[in-house]
């Protein structure tokens, strides 16, 4: 397992992370899914055994079964021999005091007296300027002060321009952002990432196979990657890119099976440090390429056309239409398209006053693209 040194710490962490939030499940007798224990328990520890040396969990994850099973997982020795990260559920804070309980609450469920980084967890602009209000720095403070966290950090889901914000707001010990060959110019961004890594902040990276998405790709896609001669597989590929960036000290893997365990950890035995070539770099933009021309729709998310008069959530619809084509996932276009009715932003509540089409940047056909999308994701 290849290893690096995590900031300014100076301790040396594993380049894979455990990420415990697509643990193995199994049926309970009303049909709803719980956390295989066992086998999960068994599978943190393998990766544990063979280098991992961090492991991060949430308090949603798992319905918040999560914490539980990784606080039995790390019992026995494991505690002492891994960085543990859990984190702040933020839209369940309301005031300052909430989030000291939330924090006792976490440890509680691990069962431990205190976690090494401990995040804010999936900002974005109104949940930073609600924890800036309640004075969350006085809360992180006086929990390292009283020795419950030893590290503070905070997970990312905004724009970039966000993330600088936040970046720049407090003295952080690491930040946790979404990144990939495909996402390297949303969210934070490449431009985020080194911006942080000037600072001297660590980055650890979530959703390095987009959830998964890169790990199959569709068969255009899939031809490139068989006909390069590195032999790579798409998860090999799509990992090679993340550890590749030196401000990148851990890419966490949300596991789910023993299998997938073992390849990952033959994987990171070789992912090191600026190790990819111009030639590997010019394969991988060519596979974003690819991806990028199965697109549908031109659009960029600038939010010109936002807010619709109607409330129709125009740059989310053209996204999951894009992102299912893109993945050759038609499925998932019905499943976002219905949490986008739940929100009452569908495409069918367009009364085509062609506001957004006289704002679009890209002079795109919203309108009847709106229609389109409507009609085959009900």
């Amino acid at each position: 397992m290849q290893t690096v040194a995590f900031g300014k710490s100076g301790k040396q962490v594993s380049r894979l992370g455990f990420g415990m939030m697509r643990l193995p499940t199994k049926s309970r007798e009303d049909g709803s899914q719980v956390i295989d224990r066992e086998e999960a328990i068994r599978m943190l520890r393998h990766g544990i055994d063979r280098g991992i040396s961090y492991v991060d969990t949430a308090y949603g994850y798992h319905s918040g079964e999560s914490e539980i099973v990784t606080g039995l997982g790390l019992k026995d020795g494991y505690r002492e021999r891994v960085m543990l990260t859990t984190k702040l559920p933020q839209w369940l804070v309301n005031k300052y005091e909430d989030m000291d309980r939330l924090l006792d609450e976490q440890l509680a469920k691990l069962d431990v007296s205190c976690v090494d980084f401990y995040l804010l967890h999936a900002l974005n602009g109104s949940a930073f300027d609600k924890l800036q209000r309640l004075n969350y720095q006085k809360f992180l403070e006086k929990a390292k002060s009283d020795g419950r966290i030893k590290n503070t950090g905070f997970s990312f889901h905004d724009e970039k321009d966000v993330f600088l914000r936040i970046i720049d707001d407090y003295d952080w010990n690491m930040a946790q952002i979404q990144f990939n060959y495909l996402d390297d110019d949303h969210q934070a961004t490449l431009e985020g990432l080194r911006y942080a890594g000037k600072k001297g902040i660590p980055i650890v990276v979530m959703e390095p196979l987009r959830g998964g998405a890169l790990a199959t790709p569709p068969s255009d896609v899939m031809s490139l990657i068989k006909d390069h001669p590195g032999g790579f597989s798409p998860v090999e590929w799509a990992f090679r890119y993340v550890g590749d960036f030196p401000e990148v000290v851990t890419v966490l893997s949300g596991m789910s099976t023993m299998e997938q365990v073992k390849d990952n950890l033959r994987i990171f035995e070789s992912v090191s440090v600026n190790s990819l070539t111009a030639q590997d770099h010019a394969f991988i933009k060519a596979l974003k390429e690819s991806y990028l021309a199965r697109i549908k729709i031109g659009c960029t998310a600038c939010d010109y056309c936002q807010p619709c008069p109607q409330g129709v959530l125009i740059p989310r619809i053209f996204r999951a239409y894009n992102d299912a084509y893109k993945f050759n996932q038609p499925g998932s276009l019905k499943w976002q398209y219905g949490e986008i009715i739940k929100e009452n932003g569908e495409g069918a509540l367009c009364v085509e006053c062609g506001q957004c089409e006289a704002v679009c940047p890209q002079q795109l056909p919203i309108i009847e693209t709106l229609k389109e999308i409507d009609a085959i994701a009900r």
